[in-house]
Formats: C-alpha cells, sequence, structure tokens
C-alpha cells in the first residue's frame, strides 16, 4: 500500500484506487510472461497485509528459490515512499534494478504499492494486485514447486471458487480495507460507517469458525490466507491505532484460536515480523500518531495450543 494509491472522498472516507498492472504469467507462456525459474521478482514490504499474501502462498507452494524478493523499510516516507535501507533488520537493498525507492521501481508518477511482482528478463512490472498475484503463484509455476505435496497443494480449487469468491466479496471491504477505513476517516460519519459493519464482519467470521476449521470447512483456502494478514496485525496496529477497538482478535474465542492455527502452519510463521509491522503503522502515519511513537503492547503469544484439529472433518 502507498498513500499514493489512495484518497479521501468528499465524506471524510477513505478510498483505495484499483491496481493498474495486471498481467499474467502463465504456466504454457501464452501471456507472454512464462512461468520460468530465477525470473521473476517480488519486492514485499513485511509490514504490508497485501505483499504479506504473497510471501506466504510463495512459501506454502516450495517457490523460494524460484521467485526472489527484496524487503524495503518498514518506514514509509512522504516522499519519497517505500525505500530500501540494507542497514536495518530484515531490510535488503534493490537486487534486481538498483533503485533506492519503489516508486524509481515504477517510474512514472502514479501509485507505488507493493506487492510488485517484476519480470527480470522483459524489465518490467508484470501484476501490482497481489489477490492475482497469489493465484498465479497457486497454479502457474507447479513445475516448479519443492515437493510433490506442494505442487498438489491448490488454494483455489475448482470446485471451491464460487464459495471461496463469495467469502471474499466480503472479507476485503469489511475486513481487510475496513480496518484501513476506520484508521483513515476524517469525519465521524466516516468511521462509524465503516467500524459498524467491520465487527458485524468479524462476530459473522467467528460464527463460521466455531463450527468449521477453516473459512471453507476442512480445507484451507486462499480465503484464510487473506484474512490471516489483517488478524495477525489487528491486536498489535488496527485495535489502537486505527480505532478498531470495540474488541480485540483475542477476546474471540473462534477468531484467536484460528488465527494461532495458521500462525502455526508452516510456512506462515517465518513471514510474520512483529517489529516491522507496528514500526510501520506507529512511525509512518503522522496524521494518526503525530509523534510516531510506538506502543509497547499489546503482548501476544501465537505459538499457544490452538486445538482446532477437532474440527477439521467439518
Amino acid at each position: 500500500m502507498s498513500v499514493v494509491s489512495t484518497y479521501i472522498d468528499t465524506k471524510g472516507s477513505f478510498v483505495r484506487k484499483d491496481s493498474i498492472f495486471r498481467n499474467w504469467i502463465t504456466a504454457d507462456g501464452s501471456s507472454g510472461f512464462p512461468a520460468e525459474s530465477g525470473r521473476y521478482h517480488l519486492y514485499v514490504s513485511l509490514a504490508c497485509p497485501w505483499a504479506h499474501r504473497t510471501l506466504i502462498v510463495r512459501n506454502l507452494k516450495g517457490l523460494s528459490d524460484i521467485i526472489t524478493v527484496d524487503v524495503v523499510d518498514w518506514l514509509m516516507k512522504k516522499p519519497p515512499g517505500w525505500c530500501f535501507t540494507p542497514d536495518k533488520r530484515l531490510c535488503t537493498k534493490d537486487t534486481v534494478n538498483g533503485c533506492s525507492s519503489i516508486g524509481e521501481v515504477y517510474q512514472y508518477t502514479g501509485a507505488f504499492t507493493v506487492p510488485i511482482l517484476w519480470d527480470k528478463k522483459k524489465g518490467t512490472i508484470v501484476n501490482n494486485e497481489s489477490s492475482e498475484i497469489i493465484r498465479m503463484f497457486n497454479t502457474e509455476f507447479n513445475a516448479f514447486c519443492k515437493t510433490d505435496e506442494q505442487r498438489n497443494l491448490d488454494l483455489y480449487p475448482q470446485e471451491l471458487r464460487t464459495k471461496i469468491d463469495e467469502v471474499n466479496s466480503w472479507i476485503y471491504p469489511y475486513i481487510n480495507n475496513g480496518v484501513y477505513r476506520c484508521g483513515f476517516a476524517q469525519t465521524q460519519e466516516a468511521y462509524n460507517e465503516a467500524v459498524g459493519p467491520l465487527f458485524e464482519h468479524l462476530d459473522k467470521v467467528e460464527d463460521i469458525l466455531s463450527k468449521s476449521r477453516y473459512l471453507l470447512g476442512a480445507r484451507m483456502t486462499e480465503a484464510d490466507i487473506r484474512l490471516f494478514t489483517t488478524l495477525v496485525r489487528f491486536d498489535w496496529v488496527y485495535h489502537q491505532h486505527f480505532k478498531c477497538n470495540k474488541k480485540m482478535i483475542k477476546e474471540y474465542p473462534s477468531l484467536w484460536a484460528y488465527t494461532r492455527d495458521l500462525y502455526q502452519t508452516p510456512g506462515f510463521a517465518v513471514t510474520v515480523d512483529k517489529e516491522h509491522i507496528r514500526r510501520h503503522y506507529h512511525e509512518s502515519h503522522g496524521s494518526i500518531n503525530a509523534f510516531h511513537i510506538t506502543p509497547v503492547g499489546p503482548d501476544l503469544d501465537f505459538t499457544e495450543p490452538h486445538n482446532r484439529e477437532s474440527l477439521s472433518s467439518s
């Protein structure tokens, strides 16, 4: 995300613009972007929930040696936005283009968001829409997956696509983006219009997860990954910083156990970095947190037993 990719409407509501780079990598190369080992590169922020999705799916599909990654600084300045600061913990330089900021990677004055999926051969952006990047990783690189288990993993199976799309259709606006609409609202009316539906839909998810291990039953899908990246940030950041303080995720028995369940799934935990997440939000948003102070809490233990295996047959 970048502030350049959003605006505030006349009512004071936060509005996110659509991604504009929407090319597709295909296994057979018919799109002009063939799946190849080492050809494609991700630019990400460890703080950004949208970029976080791509890192999780990259891990789950065993593509860590196939698709390279650079990580920007947690501090997003205005300007120049996301920068490369390799002397900071877990941050890298731009190993592909040698740029100093994401804005330089885009090479134009429009929105400069992460994630970016870059083609090293053509020297161009393929796609900057996370929901599409994770679907490419899910299907188009199967020939390069490390194991048969990873190759056979399908997070968007044909028989569940209608249901996954339906769940995504309300989780995205009311929860994933809903927390931002609360945090960046500039009027009480805009905030009220966002915060009510946010918690109504968290309650809805709590009810689903009280009966089912995952959102669509016993099988983890992309819908779970898309929700997880918001949940793992919620109590650390959104509850206080974005004024989403009606309840914490740890106060929802099923949601909190579900978050721990996903966190403990191989491939998830290594993509979660507390420092990057908490410092990005609190230090980058001067309009919300004028003195850029990062609060000390809360303390969360994502490794506590979740005991959700009993719902696996649901």
